[in-house]
């Protein structure tokens, strides 16, 4: 009986499969003739025994390990004491103890940006701080002094008495590369650590010009930064944030985390905006608020991605102001501000974030259909310029002005604008910064004048009452002059 023929499918893949084999057997095995045609390389030998210390050492090595050895002795430790008032335990204030305050340490990061003991560092690092000290690398630890604050940027300058410090140098932040490489130097978690040898993270630019909605741990408006994924942790604050070249390129300021730490959401303000602050607070003492008297439209949004399609629509252009002179009107669109694109009211407050006083800042607005091109001449804040009037020895006003009431947005037309103010005359009395003085007792205030009078006239005869505006709100407090 003959045997059943196999499918023709099966007859070809057992073909293929001898084919396969043969050639499989072929590679394997090759025969004597073939063998003695070709003649094959000899094989290297394998490497024994241990690497070369030399080889190893070289390969350690990297642009990384470079950077840090030439920034981290310039990286310093900030410390900080707090003094908190509490309530007053009786037992212990008889038995002699200093008892209505706590005394609290707080602890940051910082760099050296002269060498005679020039320092860079957060404004929240230092906030209400008694007492600043510095501790440099090798343990050594200096008094210093504040020698100003910028807290709408979370930038402050202290300066030690030493000399031949390590420099950290300083790149520029202008050109940064959305990848590369960046270096977070600093101190987290110091106090735990024990020493004061920087730590050091790396990551890479991960965005730039990140605006974020919410704060940070200081009290700034964190707009324009660099965004990285370097880990930034509590007590990073205030140290540099570096490039592969080895130069400082941000000031890690914030993090973004639900949990305290890290989670690769770190932002740090960009050097070139630093370095102009740092020369203002050198030479001033202050920052110079450059100003130009725009104020745009608050866009009805919900959420921070509706306001970045919003567009920069002006609202209201103040008398006087270098918008006014160049020509700038109610309802324009601001759609660029030098070399820039302003697509929304984020892009247009990082803009003024960039702005030296007495620099020309060419705008393009978009008026009825058409590309309109003005230059505005940036001028100080009107306040900065206006007489100062100073009370108490801890408190000084101005009087409100039409451009200044229009400039901050305030709703009392008369009254006296708080200036500057002591953290005596703030915690005791409760006035900040920018309240307006509308009311002294039965008196009503139209000069800081009329309102130093009506504090001194009503001091010396019992309490001050005081009525004040802020944010477009009256609150009321009273004191004893002493």
């Amino acid at each position: 009986m003959p045997r059943p023929s196999l499918p023709m499918m099966s007859r070809c893949s057992l073909v293929g499969l001898l084919a396969l084999a043969l050639i499989g057997c072929e590679g394997a095995n090759p025969s004597r003739s073939e063998a003695q045609s070709r003649t094959l390389p000899p094989a290297s030998p394998l490497p024994t025994g241990p690497v070369p210390a030399q080889s190893v050492a070289s390969s350690r090595r990297t642009a990384i390990t470079t950077a840090v050895e030439r920034v981290s002795p310039a990286v310093v430790t900030v410390q900080t004491e707090t003094v908190e008032r509490i309530p007053v335990d009786f037992y212990e204030y008889f038995l002699g103890g200093r008892s209505g305050e706590r005394r609290n340490a707080g602890i940051g990061s910082g760099f050296v940006v002269r060498a005679d003991g020039v320092i860079v560092t957060n404004a929240h690092v230092i906030a209400g701080a008694t007492r600043v000290s510095v501790a440099m690398r090798d343990g050594t630890t200096y008094d210093a002094t504040v020698v100003g604050t910028d807290e709408s940027n979370d930038l402050a300058v202290v300066r030690i008495k030493a000399k031949d410090l390590p420099v950290a140098p300083l790149g520029r932040s202008a050109d940064l590369i959305v990848g590369e490489w960046t270096i977070a130097i600093g101190n987290p978690f110091g106090f735990v650590l024990g020493n004061n040898e920087p730590s050091v993270s790396v990551g890479v630019v991960s965005a730039v010009g990140r605006n974020l909605a919410g704060r940070g741990e200081g009290g700034g408006a964190y707009i324009d930064m660099i965004q990285t994924d370097a880990a930034i942790n509590p007590g990073n604050s205030g140290g540099p944030l570096v490039n592969a070249s080895g130069e400082v390129i941000g000031v890690n300021s914030s993090i973004y985390s639900p949990s305290g730490g890290s989670v690769g959401l770190g932002f740090a303000i960009p050097i070139d905006r630093t370095k102009r602050i740092v020369e203002d607070l050198l030479e001033h003492g202050n920052v110079r608020q450059p100003w130009v008297g725009i104020r745009l439209e608050t866009p009805q949004a919900s959420s921070a991605r509706d306001v970045a399609k919003a567009g920069a629509i002006v609202a209201r252009v103040v008398p006087g102001s270098p918008a006014a002179k160049a020509g700038v009107q109610t309802g324009d669109q601001v759609i660029g501000a030098g070399t820039r694109p302003v697509r929304n009211p984020f892009d247009w407050e990082a803009r003024l974030l960039d702005l030296r006083v007495g620099e020309t800042l060419p705008i393009t607005v978009r008026r009825g259909g058409r590309e309109v091109r003005l230059s505005l001449q940036v001028a100080d804040a009107p306040e900065v310029t206006a007489q100062k009037v100073t009370v108490l020895k801890e408190l000084q006003l101005i009087t409100l002005t039409d451009a200044i009431r229009q400039e901050r947005g305030i709703a009392s037309r008369a009254g006296a604008v708080v200036y500057r103010v002591s953290d005596r005359i703030r915690d005791e009395i409760g006035l900040q910064e920018g309240d307006v003085i509308a009311q002294v007792g039965q008196s009503r205030i139209n000069s800081a004048e009329a309102a130093s009078a009506a504090i001194d006239q009503t001091g010396a005869r019992g309490p001050v009452f005081l009525v004040f505006e802020r944010n477009r709100q009256y609150y009321q407090t009273s004191f004893y002059l002493r």
